[in-house]
């Protein structure tokens, strides 16, 4: 069986996140989601999208790049801390590992 493009970007969510020894996995509102300290940080959604936890006024300035958009859940768009990241966007490591680190500035910013 082939993945599926969201089972791929897991697997590449996972190798460059479990360098960090605190991230969590689990499977959440068909996503599968990366938490630190019980806090979603990205998900990989269906179709190899990245859902990217932000700041709302980073996630404002963040939705004017190419490929980004204010997530949706079912019927529900989220508020601009709530990104997707189209899959064409992250088909180098060096993108996908732009929004992991800004996810995690993100994080880190809100502990304080």
């Amino acid at each position: 069986m082939m993945d599926v493009p969201g089972d791929e970007l897991a697997d590449r969510v996972r190798a460059m996140l479990t360098l960090d020894g605190e991230i969590e996995e689990k499977r959440m509102f068909g996503t599968r989601a990366f938490l630190l300290d019980g806090h979603i940080l990205v998900g990989a959604r269906k179709g190899g999208v990245l859902l990217v936890r932000v700041d709302e006024e980073r996630g404002a300035v963040l939705t004017t790049r190419p490929g980004v958009a204010t997530a949706v859940m079912g019927p529900r768009t989220m508020g601009t801390g709530w990104l997707d990241v189209a899959s064409e966007v992250l088909a180098s490591d060096d993108e996908l590992a732009f929004w992991l680190d800004v996810a995690r500035e993100d994080a880190a910013a809100r502990e304080h």
